[in-house]
């Protein structure tokens, strides 16, 4: 059966009529807590029976593990039921994960499988609505205005990031320039000629498109752009004061991911920049310990998971993302939590010598130097016996071969002392690193498997 076929799932939907002017809150973001969980038991007891019925994968979990839909009477019996992961998803590849026939289907998007076979997800006619909606309520919080010019510099295809910013700026009735990530000197003159208010991209994309600007004689903060939402990458708030002080302008934060919906599950304040609020209308998130599993309270800091309220086409419950975060109370909209800033991802955990470090770890430390560049990698290597870690990292075009001997030596004393590991650090000249148009890659990994 249809989940939005229920009796609950109509009333749910009335519950959200869009606004008559896109400009405003949709009414569900204005809901109160007590209201929010009361929608999601609702949403969610027609999730697990959807899934139940309609996913043989889903079918044999649970009953591998003695739970049925009829056990899920409140919102904290959803831990009765197992996680999910992309394992699971992979295991169903490519299309038995859906719930509905494949005639319903109307687009599917993957991961980029680097790890293994992509993971793939489709999409209903009103999952795409759904997504569009949410996308635009990101949008829109963190200060896009219906009637903006909005440079979307994220990339298009099979990754979910492009064309669902494009569907929500659209829905915003703002006006979307489907520019795609690469070619960055084009992007610089787009941004010269058109004049856009906002851009979309992966924060470190924007720093390399300020290296662009300034390669063609622009200062970054002389632009037309006053808005930048980034995502897809974990960043810093460190890093948030870098782009804003090159670009002068303000940075908000969006999440998503492809197998919960892509982009558009949470959005971040452009007035208090104090964390990604969480739809809470579609989505139950939970954090958990990465080791022992057990469900976290709210403000402990752990492993975020997602279950899907609204989706049709491939239902998701309990996934483990790997991101490490906490959950925080509401604050701009009171009755759905905020996740606070992603520290990293427990599969990209760098384990070196007994010592468990992050690459955002890094990039804090080394933006808190002035001579240093937020552009670096982390090679591990093991020559001897020994795991060894190199940084390397771009000194500033202003900074003088003195000084940025100096800056280096400072960055290994500081990741000795905070982090608790000795590193080699190589500073290396402004612009040698490779950049990317999309997901930064920090790791590279060469010791023997």
């Amino acid at each position: 059966m249809s989940i939005l076929n229920t009796e609950a799932a109509e009333a749910a939907r009335a519950a959200e009529a869009a606004p008559t002017n896109p400009g405003q809150p949709d009414p569900a973001e204005l809901m109160s807590r007590e209201e929010i969980e009361a929608l999601q038991l609702t949403r969610l007891q027609a999730t697990i029976r959807h899934a139940y019925e309609n996913v043989a994968a889903y079918r044999e979990l649970y009953d591998a593990h003695g739970v049925r839909p009829d056990d899920l009477h409140t919102l904290e019996d959803l831990a009765k039921f197992p996680y999910t992961d992309k394992e699971f998803l992979r295991a169903a590849y490519p299309f038995k994960a859906f719930a509905v026939p494949m005639d319903q289907i109307r687009r599917i998007h993957a991961s980029s499988g680097t790890t293994g076979r992509p993971t793939v997800v489709g999409y209903t006619d009103e999952d795409i609505d759904t997504w569009a909606t949410l996308l635009a309520r990101c949008l829109r919080f963190s200060g896009v205005r219906p009637g903006d010019l909005v440079h979307n510099a994220y990339g298009y295809g099979l990754f979910t990031g492009g064309l669902g910013a494009h569907y929500g700026i659209e829905k915003l009735k703002a006006t979307v320039i489907p520019m795609s990530g690469g070619q960055s000197e084009k992007q610089v003159q787009l941004i010269q000629d058109f004049k856009p208010r906002v851009i979309l991209c992966t924060p470190t994309y924007l720093l390399a498109l300020a290296d662009a600007f300034r390669n063609a004689g622009v200062d970054p903060r002389e632009t037309s752009l006053e808005v930048a939402v980034l995502g897809a990458e974990p960043w810093t708030d460190k890093m948030r004061h870098e782009i804003e002080q090159t670009f002068n302008l303000t940075a908000c934060d969006i999440y998503g991911l492809s197998e919960v919906m892509g982009p558009g599950v949470a959005g971040e304040s452009g007035e208090r920049q104090d964390g990604s609020t969480i739809w809470e209308d579609h989505f139950r998130p939970e954090i958990i310990d990465p080791i022992s599993e057990e469900v976290l309270r709210t403000g402990e800091h752990g492993e975020l998971v997602f279950t899907t309220l609204t989706k049709q086409a491939l239902p998701i419950i309990r996934y483990r993302t790997h991101d490490l975060t906490r959950l925080l109370p509401g604050s701009d909209r009171p009755g759905h939590r905020r996740m606070g800033r992603i520290t990293g991802r427990s599969d990209d955990m760098i384990i070196l010598r007994g010592v468990n470090l992050f690459p955002s770890q890094i990039e804090e430390i080394a933006l808190e130097i002035p001579a240093l560049s937020p552009h670096f990698q982390l090679r591990l290597a093991r020559p001897e016996k020994m795991d060894e870690m190199t940084v390397h990292i771009e000194r500033r075009p202003e900074t003088s071969l003195e000084d940025a001997e100096a800056a280096g030596a400072e960055l290994a004393r500081q990741i000795k002392v905070k982090v608790g590991s000795s590193c080699r650090i190589t500073v290396e000249e402004p612009g040698s690193l490779a950049r990317s148009s999309g997901k930064l890659r920090r790791i590279y990994d060469q010791r023997p498997k």
